[in-house]
């Protein structure tokens, strides 16, 4: 269904000379080129490697303004990317147009319907504050400060993931912005291709504005970490595949094998220390949340264990994700299994030894998310683990980071099926496997019926929204 039904304009030749003062006329929020004050902070969000460097930025503050930016777009020739509130970076528009979200941030929840509606800049720490006090939880990501609509049309693995499922499984309603200019109100009732499309891996096709989800009754959690040194290293990841194989749909889990450079800013108990972090949620009660524990508590001792009954709106101190602005890279892989060797071999070649910091993260999948509720297209939804590396980057190191990712993925090789669109950080797009990117976030039937979609809604490719879908036709893995 069509907001606004207004025809789209033909595509005009680019003009010498972009007419900016006419754009800046017909949006709300501000219109900014090189040089004016407040470019700079406009292009660099949360991710602050390689940041925008376009031609012209509109700084949305309503819908409309994404409409007269695309339609703007596309008589000029200019590419689009789009730039939310969150933690991803889309694809680099070097002389296009960004279009930012960060004033579209509305949130509105319904507690007797369990909705809630949320402008495109929205972060999960809106949606948390305003769910909770009526009992109701989102299916949000572990940091507050990751953008809503960008995480979702990812997929979305988030704190009660596997009691749950996937945070895109949830979406009752987007409103998107189309190549041709239009703004729709889509539905899985009303165009379950296109709808179904965008949750999951159908980015490329459009600039969402707004999405409304599900809310879930969940008041309270039981959780937190369990934190181990490096000499029980072995031990905490043998038990761990052992134990995710055992814990009911309810737990959630994820460790994070973190090797702490001897810092003085960071605490003296962390610093040059090589760690285990196992995060928990569990949505029963704390009684059986610590039985179900038990065994990796069992493995030896502690440098911290906090688990405990939380209520929801501390859901952000399972994991303690960072929350200032910095330069990083990340890859993952989607598994079908994983042995306790192959860890072992992962996490050594992450630990102090390495040439670069690498955070791992393992997450354990299943539960909810092997089983599709929608028409969303998220991939690979058999997968049992989902492996993540990520480096902060330090000046031109980003090559020893790819090298040491690339090494550490092969180490899992034999059981991998794809990647994760959530959990690709950097611009992969430049790599020279890019295609090979993008089409191992879907099996290949479905990144041929996304590609198909693409061609048809968007046949200019105006729309960049991950650097993928430069090196490859079709749709690509991306942020909107």
């Amino acid at each position: 269904m069509e907001i606004n039904d207004l025809a789209p304009r033909p595509a005009a030749p680019a003009p010498t000379a972009l007419d900016t003062a006419a754009l800046a006329r017909a949006v709300r929020g501000p219109v900014l080129l090189p040089g004016d004050d407040g470019y700079d902070a406009e292009r660099t969000g949360f991710q602050l490697a390689r940041p925008h460097r376009p031609a012209v930025i509109v700084g949305a503050a309503h819908a409309d303004d994404v409409v007269a930016a695309v339609r703007f777009a596309g008589a000029h020739g200019l590419p689009v990317a789009v730039q939310a509130t969150g933690h991803g970076l889309a694809a680099g528009t070097d002389g296009g147009l960004l279009i930012t979200t960060g004033r579209m941030a509305g949130v509105t929840v319904d507690p007797v319907a369990r909705t809630a509606r949320v402008g495109a800049g929205a972060v999960w720490g809106q949606v948390v504050e305003a769910a909770t006090p009526h009992g109701l939880a989102p299916l949000n990501g572990s940091s507050p400060g990751v953008g809503v609509v960008s995480y979702t049309l990812g997929g979305g693995v988030g704190v009660l993931a596997r009691t749950y499922g996937y945070a895109a499984d949830q979406v009752r309603a987007v409103d998107l912005v189309t190549a041709d200019g239009r703004l729709r109100h889509l539905t899985a009732e009303r165009d379950p291709e296109l709808f179904g499309a965008l949750l999951g891996g159908g980015h490329g096709l459009g600039v969402v504005t707004a999405m409304e989800f599900a809310l879930l009754p969940v008041a309270r959690l039981y959780g937190g970490q369990l934190v181990f040194g490096a000499e029980h290293l072995e031990e905490v990841l043998a038990a761990y595949l052992r134990w995710t194989r055992t814990v009911p749909d309810e737990l959630t889990s994820s460790l994070a094998l973190i090797a702490y450079p001897d810092l003085p800013q960071l605490p003296e108990r962390l610093r040059g220390r090589h760690l285990v972090h196992v995060r928990i949620a569990y949505t029963g009660s704390a009684e059986r949340g610590g039985q179900l524990v038990a065994p990796l508590r069992a493995v030896g001792p502690r440098v911290g264990d906090d688990l405990r009954e939380m209520p929801y709106a501390q859901s952000h101190t399972v994991h303690r994700d960072p929350s200032d602005p910095h330069a990083y890279d990340g890859d993952n892989a989607l598994l079908s299994d994983l042995d306790a060797a192959a860890l072992v071999r992962v996490a050594r070649l992450a630990g102090p030894a390495a040439p670069t910091m690498c955070v791992v993260q393992l997450n354990h999948l299943g539960g909810a998310m092997a089983t599709p509720s929608g028409p969303g297209t998220v991939g690979h939804r058999s997968a049992r683990y989902a492996l993540r590396l990520l480096s902060p980057l330090q000046g031109d190191d980003l090559g020893t980071v790819r090298a040491l990712h690339a090494e550490a993925l092969a180490a899992v090789e034999p059981w991998r099926l794809g990647r994760s669109v959530n959990f690709l950080f950097g611009r992969h797009g430049e790599r020279p496997d890019a295609a090979e990117v993008a089409r191992s976030v879907h099996d290949a039937e479905a990144h041929r019926r996304l590609a198909a979609l693409k061609s048809r809604l968007d046949p200019r490719d105006l729309f960049r929204f991950h650097p993928a879908a430069a090196a490859t036709p079709g749709p690509a893995p991306a942020v909107a």
